[in-house]
């Protein structure tokens, strides 16, 4: 049976960093795992808290009924408690716990969202560079995503979004720290992004719900913090997953936190739990709801990551790899450098990533985040990995 065009279309475009995975497994089993450099998916290594191992041996061995049975929708009350107080600790608001869904990860938890709230021929807005499946979860349910390029620093062109806010525009997504960039969103941004959806709704009439993507919210450095955004409109919704800060990207485990003040708060809860289920979901994993519930206040020492970055951008600088500094989760975005022996276009960073191929790096193009001229670097992989590298990008560096 053939598959749908559009979709054929999609994978084609969109499933890079899979390939680009599933390809070094293929060159680590060629070459052996220490000469092959792999920065092209973001798939942390830490260890989970030990607490994690340990409940998962308790409930292996519980001898109580209906462990794996169906619980609520939108997930069990003492989970939805817990993620409750979580949110409110980091937005300054107090959340009642009927304004928490637990989902299938924060990706299952945007489906949800934008089942919920997205009509046929809506759009939806994001600040370029973007994370590249944002596409594909807006047209799942019939809308489309209009990019608005961000400042040069990466930061919000707050001016552009206003400009590109029209009565479509049902929806904003936000991502801070930003992947691929890792820019953290300031204060101010925030108030002026609230500022701007405020003005729009006074001539337009229509409310902009702002979509905030945070797993990546712990992994900061040198002090920054992610600023709350319920304070600044009460129209949002948050999404966030365990998968990046408890390194449980495989359990699938995520919620959504809706403002209490925010426009029909409640009803849009309960459309979010009733989009879970028809949305194949049904609810989030029973066995992670009650991990998450007691384990997520567990400490985790994300200076390694703060490490790793340090390591990296010093390779790069030797390698005369130009970048732009993170502030927060585990991406360092690169700008294609000037080329000195090869020929093409300039810019052109699937080129400079079939460069790096040849020297074993795998790297993502930034034309897949929507920001052509730059690539991708992972660096959620090990320091010894990292420090083996140094190698490599200088003999790539200086041949390009």
């Amino acid at each position: 049976m053939p598959v749908a065009p559009h979709i054929s279309d999609f994978m084609a475009s969109s499933s890079f960093i899979r390939k680009m995975f599933e390809e070094g497994m293929q060159l680590k089993q060629q070459y052996g795992a220490d000469k092959v450099f792999d920065f092209s998916i973001g798939n942390p290594d830490l260890e989970p808290p030990a607490k994690i191992n340990e409940m998962l041996r308790e409930l292996g061995e519980s001898h109580e009924s209906r462990l794996h049975a169906y619980m609520p929708n939108a997930g069990y009350p003492e989970t939805r408690k817990a993620m409750a107080e979580k949110v409110s600790g980091e937005q300054g608001v107090e959340i009642p716990f009927t304004h928490i869904v637990m989902g299938c990860g924060a990706a299952g938890a945007m489906n949800s969202v934008l089942k919920a709230i997205l009509s046929p021929g809506d759009e939806v807005l994001v600040s370029a560079p973007y994370f590249v499946e944002y596409g594909q979860y807006v047209r799942n349910h019939g809308g489309t995503l209009v990019t608005v390029p961000a400042r040069e620093d990466f930061s919000l062109d707050i001016a552009a979004i206003g400009a590109a806010l029209n009565g479509k525009t049902a929806a904003i997504i936000i991502n801070s720290p930003n992947n691929p960039t890792g820019k953290i969103y300031s204060s101010d941004e925030m108030e002026q992004l609230g500022k701007t959806l405020e003005a729009h709704r006074a001539t337009c009439g229509r409310t902009v719900m702002i979509i905030s993507d945070e797993p990546y919210r712990e992994i900061t450095y040198n002090g920054k913090t992610v600023s709350p955004i319920f304070p600044w409109w009460k129209d949002t919704v948050v999404v966030s997953s365990f998968a990046k800060n408890l390194s449980l990207p495989g359990e699938r485990i995520g919620y959504t936190a809706i403002c209490p003040d925010a426009e029909n708060s409640l009803e849009l809860a309960e459309a979010v739990a009733y989009t879970t289920r028809i949305l194949g979901f049904v609810n989030a994993p029973a066995t992670f709801q009650r991990i998450v519930a007691a384990c997520w206040k567990e400490s985790v020492d994300y200076s390694v990551y703060e490490k790793r970055r340090e390591i990296l951008m010093e390779i790069l600088d030797a390698a005369g790899i130009p970048f732009l500094t993170p502030e927060g989760a585990f991406y360092l975005f690169c700008r294609v450098p000037e080329r000195k022996h090869t020929t093409g276009e300039a810019g052109d960073d699937a080129a400079f990533c079939d460069h790096l191929k040849k020297y074993r790096i795998l790297a993502v193009p930034g034309r897949g985040f929507g920001k052509a001229g730059w690539i991708r670097l992972a660096y959620c992989i090990s320091e010894r990995s990292i420090a083996l590298s140094r190698d490599a990008f200088i003999q790539a560096g200086s041949a390009w």
